[in-house]
């Protein structure tokens, strides 16, 4: 069943990545989601990863808040990484997962951390 659920995943990924264009201005923020953390990256045109958050950090897996309250303290913190890398407006990559719960919450996040998409 799961495999299932990955190779759908992977087609509307190869669907969604496919229609975002980044620039040099502005970058990809690619979301991942695991059955128990969240991860973000920044990364360029070159895909080199300019900064990266994630759940599964020290003081957020030692909070014992939800899963959805630490996807949006990664969001904050991935906002503040990219202003303070000069990075003020994303392109934001879904990577083929639903735009609900955890990653809508990152989102929601970033957005109100600084970041512009």
């Amino acid at each position: 069943m799961s495999n299932v659920r990955n190779q759908r995943r992977l087609k509307i990924k190869r669907r969604v990545t496919g229609s975002i264009v980044p620039s040099a201005s502005r970058p990809r923020l690619v979301v991942f989601r695991s059955n128990s953390e969240i991860y973000a990256q920044i990364i360029d045109i070159n895909n080199k990863t300019l900064c990266a958050s994630s759940s599964a950090e020290k003081d957020i897996v030692n909070s014992k808040d939800n899963k959805t309250v630490k996807a949006g303290e990664v969001g904050k913190r991935i906002a503040a990484k990219a202003i303070e890398l000069g990075v003020s407006s994303v392109v934001f990559d879904r990577n083929g997962f639903l735009y609900h719960g955890r990653v809508k919450s990152l989102a929601e996040s970033a957005r109100e951390g600084g970041l512009q998409f």
